[in-house]
């Protein structure tokens, strides 16, 4: 694919889940993404959550992600 084409893309939203921080969430759910759809090519970060362990520590990191490929 040459980005001088005109090409069509579709939108997904994915959530990635990590204990160990909000790029670790968000490489997540890329990797994923991109074991399970073709040409997967950009995101965007929608929202970033997470939860409060009883430590008052964070417990996990949630990044909600828009990740984008183009159709065939």
């Amino acid at each position: 694919m040459h980005y001088g084409e005109d090409r069509v893309y579709k939108k997904i939203e994915v959530i990635g889940v990590s204990k160990k921080g909000i790029e670790e969430a968000i490489q997540a759910a890329l990797s994923k993404a991109h074991n399970t759809l073709e040409r997967v090519s950009w995101f965007e970060v929608e929202e970033i959550h997470g939860h409060i362990g009883d430590d008052g520590m964070v417990s996990e990191y949630q990044v909600i992600l828009k990740v984008c490929f183009a159709l065939k």
